[in-house]
């Protein structure tokens, strides 16, 4: 009932930093929390929340479930059979700028790839997978950038008040230097609509009731 949109603080991946949230009105950081500013709207007025997602699944592609909720996968089950998932990354040749991808409620949600070791068969992700959820990898996307680009057409009216893209986004889809109307934010490690979610643009708009 009440709209959380936000983003993940980052932090240098080639040092042993750690990411940090900071209390405007107190000065204190935090390693475990999240910061919150609270909005209140007019009586007439109502904060809604999108994504823009560039990715689909093909439904005769390999069903991935995971025994438990984590961020540090060894083990799954693929097709029901149990397999090391960085095995079947590296067996199949998978292109791991392209997320898990499973059904929340409706909408398509994507889990992206951190890191992928052969010898300690572990992958580790920006997301957390959840125990009883159907995750496919997403189908190919012949060109990144263009398809990100075709997908923001269809929002070219919009008049977002808040909007932030992620990271990988900004990298897989060489926005370096271009604009991406109607939306300008701050890149991101990972975005909140209600949850976090990864290789996604979130976006909220106020609209009348």
């Amino acid at each position: 009932m009440n709209p959380t949109v936000g983003w993940i603080s980052g932090f240098d991946l080639s040092t042993d930093s750690e990411a940090k949230v900071y209390d405007g009105s107190s000065g204190e950081s935090y390693g475990d929390k999240a910061v919150a500013l609270h909005i209140c709207l007019p009586d007439d007025k109502i904060a809604s929340l999108g994504i823009v997602n560039i990715f689909d699944i093909d439904e005769q592609d390999s069903k991935i479930e995971f025994p438990e909720d984590t961020l540090a996968v060894t083990k799954c089950l693929v097709n029901g059979k149990e397999t090391f998932l960085a095995d079947f990354i590296f067996e199949n040749g998978i292109n791991t700028q392209l997320p898990l991808v499973a059904d929340y409620n409706g909408t398509y949600i994507n889990v992206s790839i951190k890191s992928v070791s052969k010898e300690n068969k572990t992958v580790d992700l920006y997301a957390p997978v959840f125990a009883g959820k159907e995750y496919r990898f997403a189908k190919p996307v012949s060109d990144y950038a263009k398809s990100f680009e075709e997908h923001l057409q269809g929002f070219k009216d919009l008049k977002p008040i808040f909007s932030c893209n992620c990271v990988l986004n900004y990298l897989y889809g060489k926005l370096d230097g271009k604009a991406t109307p109607p939306f300008a934010g701050p890149v991101t490690f990972g975005e909140i609509a209600y949850q976090l979610l990864n290789q996604t643009l979130v976006y909220a708009v106020v609209l009348d009731k």
